[in-house]
């Protein structure tokens, strides 16, 4: 539910970007509207999903796990009171100080462009505020087991950003229309949280606003934002210097890190953020002795990261392989030319490098927080971050020069040093959490049977994209892809990988007449 949830939003995210793009291009009025996003977005980034998961999931499920509803009660309406008050002062401070705050994030406009950047910021933040709460409502409803909606509900933002711009772009344009867009935004932001609020309601019975913060389970998760909260910062702050980074590389660079990105984030997204955030409610909630719960836990993470495993082995794999294919199809038409499709595919591969890491790497410290520590996977992302900034530059600016090829591929350095320092935190993790509850970690068989199931489908989509190389981009993706799927199921199933055989069984194969 959680990834077909995410697969939506994202799907209608292509499309917002594609409509954007038709109407204000690389324009000036483009430019300002994708720098005013990035300030109130860092606010969402700060306080939104991925630290009220951490904080507050695990203490609100607990609760729930031992039938302690009025405490559960109680603790949400806090948390919710509190992330409303702050979030209110925040976006007010960030309406007031926004000239200041563009002199940070684009020093470089001037005149027009300035002020209508300004303009934007001030009209995206309240919409910024909304989403935050909107991350308290997939909080609540994750915990109590109900992720289809949470996950669908930014639906409603994307298509309300597409409908402004379809509903103006006729007849307006530049400045006037990205404004329209941005309204588009808020609206969005505010049907995003209102879809869920009923629901929400409903499963609290009633909600109880307070700002009391001395009952246990409030002090618990103020006490597990701040670690949280710290790490997302630092986390921000990484993904600012790649590219910062990366616009010291040839012109083009931050553009294609931009398209790989929205490609390899994917697998993460839907197979490590989704079982992630199915499993963390249910951790959380398990009771017993101390033996009792961490064979709970350790059975829960062998499952999920079998599953994560499954998908994204041959994520990586295909990235490597028929990245190009993947690239062509999404983006090669009119100046999109076949040598950028090629860049961004150097690009995609060296994210190959860290996938199957980064999305593992979800599930330990949702394992982590299912514990209510915050603490061990902070450290950890910490050293992550710090590996990931020295690794990044060594990678991308002098390595290049140093093997004697083109300047710009130093862009694909930025994200092999990525992965480098993902299984650095990885491992990091795993060895923390065994020390807790035991050994972990997948088979050592299933880690080969995977990616020797990968390696031979990939052989077999390689084959057809190069018989069909002569075809349009679309049609080569959709056989030789095809073609990869396949053949890792057929072999998956044939391996006797349990994944690949209880999928396989959903699967209404038509029955022979007899």
């Amino acid at each position: 539910m959680v990834a077909t949830g995410i697969l939506f939003s994202r799907i209608l995210g292509l499309i917002r970007n594609r409509v954007f793009a038709h109407y204000l291009g690389t324009s000036d009025a483009a430019d300002a509207f994708n720098a005013a996003f990035r300030i109130p977005n860092f606010l969402q980034n700060l306080f939104g999903e991925g630290v009220l998961s951490a904080s507050f999931i695990p203490v609100y499920a607990r609760l729930l796990g031992r039938k302690q509803d009025e405490e559960a009660r109680r603790t949400a309406g806090a948390v919710f009171s509190l992330l409303t008050l702050s979030t209110s002062i925040l976006v007010l401070l960030g309406v007031l100080l926004t000239p200041a705050l563009i002199a940070i994030i684009a020093p470089g406009f001037e005149g027009e462009k300035r002020a209508a950047t300004i303009r934007l910021v001030r009209i995206l933040f309240p919409g910024a505020g909304v989403l935050v709460l909107s991350a308290w409502c997939l909080g609540v409803l994750n915990s109590h087991r109900r992720f289809f909606l949470s996950y669908t509900a930014p639906v409603l933002w994307n298509l309300a950003i597409i409908l402004s711009l379809l509903a103006f772009g006729r007849s307006t344009q530049g400045y006037r229309l990205a404004e329209y867009a941005a309204w588009g935004s808020v609206v969005g932001s505010v049907l995003q949280f209102g879809v869920q609020l009923p629901v929400v309601l409903a499963l609290l019975h009633r909600l109880v606003l307070t700002l009391d913060r001395h009952s246990d389970g409030v002090r618990t998760v103020v006490r597990n934002f701040v670690p949280v909260f710290i790490g997302r910062g630092v986390v921000q702050i990484s993904a600012y210097v790649d590219t910062v980074l990366a616009s010291f590389l040839p012109t083009g660079a931050v553009a294609a890190l931009a398209y790989a990105q929205v490609l390899y984030t994917l697998p993460v997204s839907l197979f490590g953020m989704s079982v992630s955030a199915a499993e963390l409610p249910a951790m959380s909630s398990a009771a017993g002795e101390e033996s009792e719960l961490a064979s709970v836990l350790r059975g829960r993470l062998a499952r999920g990261l079998r599953q994560i495993a499954f998908f994204v082995v041959p994520s990586a794999v295909a990235f490597l392989v028929l990245g190009d294919v993947i690239t062509a199809a999404l983006y090669q038409s009119g100046a999109f030319t076949r040598g950028m499709t090629l860049y961004v595919w150097g690009i995609l591969a060296g994210s190959a490098v860290g996938l199957l890491a980064s999305t593992l790497g979800r599930l330990y410290a949702s394992t982590f927080y299912a514990l209510q520590d915050t603490r061990t996977p902070l450290r950890f992302g910490l050293v992550r971050v710090g590996l990931t900034v020295l690794l990044g530059y060594l990678f991308a600016i002098p390595l290049p020069g140093l093997l004697g090829i083109d300047a710009r591929w130093g862009a694909a350095g930025l994200t092999v040093s990525a992965g480098l320092a993902g299984w650095v935190e990885f491992a990091l993790l795993r060895r923390a959490l065994n020390r807790r509850i035991g050994s972990t970690g997948i088979p050592l068989g299933l880690t080969v049977r995977l990616w020797g199931a990968a390696v031979g489908a990939a052989l077999a989509g390689a084959v057809v994209k190069v018989a069909l190389q002569a075809q349009h981009p679309v049609v080569v993706a959709l056989f030789s892809l095809g073609m990869y799927g396949v053949a890792y199921f057929a072999i998956t199933a044939e391996f006797g990988v349990t994944e690949s055989r209880r999928l396989l069984s959903r699967v209404p194969w038509p029955r022979r007449s007899t």
